[in-house]
C-alpha cells in the first residue's frame, strides 16, 4: 500500500458509506478521499463534503452528474473505489472501476449476482481487483489469505436467520413490513433487511461467493448462526477449518477492504470480548422456512443471466411488499416463477445482464399487478 491511497465512496450517505467516511476521518494519514456520491440525498452529501471541500461530489439522480461520475471512475486518478450503492444501479459503476484497473471494494453484491462472470473477466483483463465488503465474503477472503493457493473443500456462509427466524410458519401470510424490518442483529437499509428475512440476501451471497472464489454449488453451504459473530468459515482439503469472527458491525469489513493487504490498528473498532464469544451456535437452515436458498444454488448451476433475473425481480417484489401490494409469502414463489420463465438471456457482457434485468422487472411487475 502506498503512503496514501485515494478513495472514492459511492453511496456515501447509506449505512456502509457513512462507516467508510468515519474510517477516512480516522485514517487521514493513509486514506485520502477522492470523491463521494449519493443518489438523491443532496443535503446529507453536502454535510459529508464539508469535511473535505476539495473533493468532487456527484448526485447520481441527475443523469449529467451520473455520467460525469462514470467518466471519472473510468479515467480518474484514485486507488480504491468503495461501491456501497444498493441494487442493480451499482453495476455500471463497478464496471467502470474495473475497466480502469483499480481496486473495487465491493459492498454492492448485486454487481456480482447480475454479471459476476463478466466483472471477474474485466478485473483479470485490466489488472483490477475486487475486495469484498459483505461481512461473509470479507471473512472468507481473510480465511483464504491464511493459506494462499491451497484451495478449499467447503465455504460456509453464516446467516442470522433475519427478523422472522422464530416466527411460526403458519403466521407468515400475515407478516407485516414492520415485522420483517426488525432485524435482531444488524442495522441495515430496508431492502437488505427484508431480503434477510426471506433469506434472499443469503441467496445472493451464495451466487456472489461462487464468482468471487470460483466455487461450484456443491462447495457452498449455509449455516444459521444467531449471534452474527462467526462471519463465515472455510474448510480446507486437509479437513481443518478457519473462521473469521468479530462484532456484527460493517465497519470491520469496510476497514479491512480499504486497508488491504495490511492490518491497520483502529482506535474505535472493538476487538475480542470473551462474553460476546462465549455462547455461539450453528444449525442447518430449515428449507421450508427459507426456500430462497435453493433458488441460489439453481442460479449457480444454471449461470447465464439467471442472477440478473433473480435480483431484478426481487427489487420489484421487495418494494411491492413494503407498499402492501404483495404478501411476504408471495416473494420467493414469484422469484421462482421469474427464473422458470427466463427466455434464455445470456450474461456474457454487462449489457446482456442489463437486458435481462429490464425483462425481469417487467415480468415481476406484471405478476404483482395480477396478484
Amino acid at each position: 500500500m502506498s503512503a496514501q491511497n485515494r478513495v472514492i465512496v459511492l453511496g456515501a450517505t447509506g449505512t456502509v458509506g457513512l462507516k467508510a467516511c468515519d474510517i477516512l476521518r480516522r485514517h487521514s494519514s493513509s486514506l485520502v478521499p477522492a470523491g463521494f456520491s449519493a443518489h438523491s440525498r443532496k443535503e446529507a452529501l453536502l454535510l459529508i463534503s464539508q469535511g473535505w471541500p476539495e473533493c468532487p461530489t456527484f448526485l447520481t439522480k441527475d443523469p449529467a452528474q451520473r455520467d460525469a461520475l462514470l467518466d471519472f471512475l473510468k479515467h480518474g486518478e484514485y486507488e480504491i473505489c468503495l461501491n456501497a450503492i444498493v441494487g442493480a444501479a451499482g453495476l455500471p459503476f463497478s464496471e467502470a472501476v474495473l475497466k480502469n484497473g483499480r481496486t473495487l471494494a465491493l459492498a454492492n453484491k448485486e454487481s456480482l449476482v447480475m454479471a459476476g462472470r463478466a466483472l471477474m473477466q474485466l478485473a483479470a483483463q485490466n489488472g483490477g481487483r475486487i475486495i469484498p465488503v459483505d461481512s461473509e465474503h470479507s471473512a472468507i477472503h481473510q480465511c483464504l489469505a491464511a493459506s494462499p493457493g491451497e484451495g478449499f473443500r467447503t465455504l460456509y456462509l453464516t446467516a442470522s436467520g433475519g427478523a422472522l427466524r422464530d416466527t411460526p410458519l403458519d403466521q407468515f401470510d400475515a407478516v407485516t413490513p414492520a415485522q420483517a424490518l426488525a432485524h435482531p442483529n444488524w442495522d441495515m437499509g430496508p431492502r437488505i433487511t427484508i431480503d434477510s428475512a426471506t433469506m434472499v440476501n443469503k441467496a445472493f451471497e451464495i451466487v456472489e461467493a461462487a464468482h468471487l472464489f470460483s466455487a461450484d454449488a456443491s462447495q457452498i453451504k449455509v449455516l444459521i448462526h444467531r449471534q452474527s459473530v462467526i462471519h463465515s468459515m472455510v474448510e480446507f482439503h486437509d479437513g481443518s477449518l478457519l473462521a473469521q469472527m468479530g462484532r456484527p458491525d460493517m465497519a470491520f469489513p469496510v476497514h479491512y477492504a480499504l486497508h488491504w493487504p495490511h492490518r491497520v490498528a483502529d482506535p474505535v473498532l472493538q476487538g475480542f470480548d470473551p462474553i460476546l464469544f462465549s455462547n455461539l451456535s450453528l444449525e442447518s437452515p430449515d428449507s421450508e422456512r427459507f426456500p430462497a436458498l435453493e433458488l441460489a444454488f439453481e442460479v449457480v448451476r444454471e449461470g447465464g443471466a439467471s442472477g440478473a433475473i433473480l435480483n431484478a425481480a426481487d427489487e420489484v417484489l421487495v418494494e411491492a411488499f413494503l407498499r402492501g401490494e404483495v404478501r411476504f409469502t408471495d416473494i420467493v414463489p414469484i422469484l421462482a416463477e421469474a427464473l422458470s420463465a427466463n427466455p434464455g438471456f445470456t450474461a456474457d457482457t454487462i449489457q446482456d445482464a442489463l437486458a435481462a434485468d429490464t425483462w425481469a422487472r417487467e415480468f415481476a411487475q406484471s405478476i404483482c399487478t395480477r396478484t
